[in-house]
């Protein structure tokens, strides 16, 4: 059983931002597209969980960055799968550069959902095909995501169709290009986004207006979003001055 999956990328002017770096958003798109490859792999891709009424969902992921890639860099992402716990299944990346020296690393933790009750799952059938990684790197600690303390910006929004995926809901790359967004162009042209954690507390679905608050306290800022009472993301990150 393959325990480990390794892909190289070279970054495109579409991974990256307007300062030519490999964007937040773009790194969560690679741990996906990664995790997904490798999945199918070893016989838990789409195919299987589809004819099974299920499907792979991200619930919490956190990433370091050591120094962000810049435009035409060749970017080496591997990824593995750790023991599942209570019906999560962490799942591990590290980024390397052209001379394979790890410049970022990333811990996630991904649940099974049911896609009619919309309710977390397990499957004897996915667990039989975990393989033994106790004998790889453990990752990065998720730790807890909470919201940050203080005055924050408050803004609405309706995500917008291209935002949404495969499994009817907002895709989990999309909350960094909208927490991107809020920072804005002044407060990333000074810093760099060297390190994030999310939460993803609930489902975003069509038609739904969520309710943003940016909260800035020094080189540390919290963005998150909710559907009334109800909270759907939250996110937390360091800025680095460039």
């Amino acid at each position: 059983m393959e325990k480990m999956y390794s892909e190289q990328i070279k970054l495109r002017a579409p991974q990256c931002d307007i300062h030519g770096q490999w964007r937040p958003g773009a790194i969560m798109e690679a741990m996906q597209e990664t995790a997904t490859t490798h999945c199918e792999r070893v016989g838990m891709g789409r195919d299987m969980t589809d004819a099974m009424g299920i499907v792979w969902v991200l619930t919490r992921a956190r990433v370091s960055m050591r120094r962000l890639p810049k435009a035409g860099e060749t970017v080496t992402v591997q990824t593995w799968p750790q023991t599942p716990k209570h019906m999560f299944y962490p799942r591990i990346n590290a980024f390397l550069d052209a001379d394979g020296g790890e410049i970022g690393s990333a811990t996630s933790l991904w649940v099974l959902m049911d896609i009619h009750t919309r309710h977390i799952v397990n499957s004897d059938a996915i667990l039989a095909r975990i393989p033994d990684n106790s004998d790889l790197p453990a990752g990065i600690p998720l730790g807890a995501v909470r919201p940050l303390a203080g005055e924050a910006a408050v803004a609405e929004m309706l995500p917008p169709y291209a935002d949404f995926d495969l499994n009817g809901h907002v895709n989990n790359t999309k909350y960094m290009d909208w927490a991107c967004n809020a920072l804005g162009h002044e407060a990333l042209a000074q810093n760099q986004l060297m390190s994030f954690a999310i939460n993803y507390d609930a489902e975003v679905l069509p038609g739904v207006a969520v309710r943003t608050e940016l909260t800035r306290d020094g080189d540390r800022f919290g963005f998150c979003g909710y559907e009334g009472s109800k909270r759907c993301f939250c996110v937390v990150g360091t800025l680095q001055r460039r």
